[in-house]
């Protein structure tokens, strides 16, 4: 319970870093605002996680992303960033739908696309 509060006063914290660009649909983004998303990560630079335009970046022509990383949402993951994360593994978020998952994978892949800094 501490944790879950300790991301929802994070996310609330940086979330006006999180809107330096703001592409896609409002109502995935607000489904990601108040799921703690902005506590980690922001649109244009690392908070702990990528940023989303590099996610954009990486993923901009894969057929199979919008599934794949929707399941990373729900599960959590590791290892595909670690140069950038120090290997910090993304949390679960179990309670988000495989569709809200999906409508916020469309918003992130939605960003202006930006190939990630050398780390």
């Amino acid at each position: 319970m501490r944790f879950k509060l300790a991301v929802a006063v994070a996310a609330l914290a940086l979330a006006p870093l999180a809107h330096a660009a703001d592409h896609g649909n409002p109502k995935a983004k607000e489904l990601m605002q108040k799921s703690g998303c902005f506590a980690c990560h922001a649109v244009d630079h690392k908070v702990v996680g990528p940023a989303y335009a590099w996610v954009a970046a990486r993923y901009k022509n894969d057929k199979k992303t919008v599934k794949m990383l929707a399941e990373k949402v729900i599960k959590g993951g590791a290892g595909n960033w670690n140069k950038w994360t120090g290997g910090i593994p993304m949390s679960p978020n179990p309670g988000l739908s495989m569709k809200q998952a999906e409508e916020a994978v469309h918003w992130i892949l939605a960003q202006k696309p930006v190939k990630a800094p050398n780390p």
